[in-house]
Order: C-alpha cells, then structure tokens, then sequence
C-alpha cells in the first residue's frame, strides 16, 4: 500500500508570515483546495474546551480554517456533541455558552456553533456499519446532515485512550450521548439515589419500560429491560443517572475508530493537527497540568490514521518537561519498568493506556494507512 502523505509545518513564525497564515499555507500544500466546497454545508469538529482548561486551540485557529473553507465556497459551522459527564458541556445551551466563554463566538471565528446532537444530546443519527464492536453508530445529527467534515484536532494526552487526535476527535467526539456511552461501556446507567429529585422525565423518555420508582419515588433502572441508550442520562437535569464507564481501553479505542469510520464514510474528509499546550489529560477536564512536552507544530492530512501515528511519533522523539506528569513518572518508575515501556510518553504518562489500539484497528477495518511520508512546509 502507498504511504499516506502528512504535511507538516513547525511554530516558528517570522516578521511578516504569522502562525494564522502558516497553517492556511498548509492546508492548502495539503491538498484541501481540491475538496469540492461550493455551497457545501462544513462541519469542522473541534473540541472548545471544557469551562477553566486553558490548553485547547485558541479560536484563531478555528477562524483560519473557516476562513480557508468560505474561500473555497464552502458553508462552514464549528461543532461538537454533548458530553456523557457532568460538566459545562452536557446540554446544548451550556455548551454554546462553553464555546463563547472560551472565545468561539460567530464574531470571532467568523461562522456559527451548532452542536451536533441538540439540545439534550439524543438527536442522533443511526450510521450502520457492521463493525467488530459497532454496527449502528449514533451520530451527532447535524454532523451528519453536513457535506464535508474536517477535523481540527489539539493532540494531546488521554487518561483513557493514551492520546486524544484525530481519530478520537472524531470517533468519540461526534458520536451522540447514546454513541458515547456505547464506546465507554458494556453495561447500563444506574441512578445515585441522593440525586434523584422524582421528577418521572427519564420514565417518560424510556422507550423500553426499563424506569421504574420505589415506594420513595426514587427511579429504578431494569437492566434486563434497558438496552444502553442513554436517553435517561440526557433527560435528568439533576445528574442523577449515570454510565458505569467500565468498558476496558483497549475496546474502547477499537470502538471509537468504528466509530469515526462511522463519521467519514462515503463524504469528503480533512484533519488537522496542532501538536502544542499537550496537555496529560484530555480537554474535557475543567483545568489542565503543564504540558509534557515542547510545542511541534501543524498537521495536515486526508489520513486520520496516518495524521495520529506522525503526531504520535514526533511527540515520542521530544524530551519530556522535567516538571510535568511525564517528568514526574520517569523519575517515579523504575528502571526496568521504563524499558519495558519503550520510552512511549504516552504510555510512561498513563501506563494503563495503549495507544497503539486505536491506530492498528483503524488500519485493520480501512479508516487509513499506519505508513506515511511526512512533508515538511517552511
């Protein structure tokens, strides 16, 4: 097979050529131009950052890819679905004001936030693709609804998947509440007791009579009966339904790669990645540790896989911040153990993770290609 072609660019910026326009050159040196756009409607997934994390992309990032879509007569809108925590972006209206409190308001990137699965996480669409662990996906529906999708990624840590690119950006990122607690877990949501207010909204949504309510009022979720949507967990204003999140990483990571399949198939696609801030954690957290390696640079590829596997290859050649996560546990492991871990930073930052899964099961089911050519643009 041919390797993939990955544009790379680094940070360095001098009188006259900023950032902004580097990033635009790439994109183009990329090969987008040749992405039909006219009056096509534009999902550009991006994640805006959960309210006090300050390591996610700065909008002006944001701003210059819109820019380069409308150029090209291209209908551009920034999204991402709702979270399956609790947290600032669980609902629509919380995460629209997540999104202007953290600067992508339609004044400053110059196009509109829609978030992908409505108001309260449930308007999803159903992607069959008869995969190893997935067979329907449920997609964020305007996700869906869109002509093209382009992925503008910060690469960075995850306590979970290892890192979260391009491949996680979109597999778990679109997916809609439902979608994502498909990939986190193999069981079913249970009720904190001490939380349930008795309101009956989440029995009135269960389309499968699993909800029922003891002699207190408190709700009772049936297993037997329930089969894992998710529905009850968006209706409760009162985060009193919650998913197990007991789904090992490994599958996870598998499952999340169907699921971007699930996103891009048979429509234009495009990735981006900024290899800068990377964080240990994901930008889900509401703060963010130091970074644990230098800033790199921008991706550029038609290739998630490939996009994910140089990113990851050029933060693994970085030495690692002494005070940092990564720092702090090469000094904390032993010897031996840090052999048998390669010098994966990844790895060495969450040793219960493996990166690798994510990568070869999206090679394995023809997301895209694990080999690449790196083309470095000045």
């Amino acid at each position: 097979m041919e390797k993939s072609k990955v544009y790379f660019t680094d940070f360095r910026a001098k009188p006259g050529y900023n950032l902004l326009q580097k990033l635009q050159r790439l994109m183009k040196m990329a090969g987008i131009e040749n992405i039909d756009f006219n009056n096509k409607y534009v999902a550009i997934k991006i994640h805006f950052g959960e309210p006090g994390n300050l390591a996610y992309l700065r909008p002006n990032y944001a701003k210059a890819v819109a820019d380069v879509v409308k150029e090209l007569g291209g209908k551009p809108f920034l999204t991402d679905c709702n979270t399956l925590y609790v947290g600032g972006r669980k609902n629509a209206l919380d995460h629209i004001d997540a999104a202007y409190l953290n600067g992508f308001t339609p004044f400053s990137t110059g196009c509109h936030v829609i978030i992908g699965d409505g108001l309260k996480g449930t308007d999803e669409a159903y992607v069959e693709i008869d995969g190893e662990y997935v067979k329907s996906a449920k997609i964020g529906r305007a996700i869906m609804d869109a002509d093209i999708v382009i992925s503008l990624n910060h690469f960075k840590g995850h306590e979970c998947t290892g890192f979260g690119g391009a491949i996680k950006n979109i597999g778990m990122g679109c997916g809609s509440r439902a979608g994502k607690m498909e990939m986190h877990s193999s069981g079913k949501p249970r009720v904190i007791e001490s939380k349930c207010k008795k309101c009956k909204q989440c029995q009135r949504i269960c389309a499968h009579s699993a909800i029922s309510y003891d002699e207190n009022g408190i709700a009772r979720i049936d297993h037997s009966k329930c089969v894992g949507c998710g529905r009850c967990i968006g209706i409760c204003n009162f985060d009193a339904i919650k998913s197990p999140n007991d789904e090992a990483g490994d599958i996870l990571n598998k499952k999340m790669a169907e699921y971007a399949l699930a996103v891009v198939k048979d429509r234009p696609q495009f990735h981006i990645s900024l290899i800068c801030d990377v964080s240990p954690n994901c930008d889900c957290h509401a703060e963010n540790d130091s970074p644990i390696v230098p800033n790199i640079g921008m991706l550029a590829s038609f290739d998630m896989v490939a996009l994910d596997r140089a990113c990851a290859d050029l933060v693994n050649k970085q030495t690692a911040f002494e005070n940092s996560n990564l720092g702090e546990n090469l000094k904390k492991f032993d010897k031996d153990f840090l052999e048998q871990l390669k010098g994966d930073r990844f790895v060495i930052n969450h040793p219960e993770t493996n990166w690798e899964t994510q990568i070869s099961h999206g090679e394995k089911i023809g997301l895209g290609n694990s080999e690449y050519e790196l083309i470095e643009i000045k």
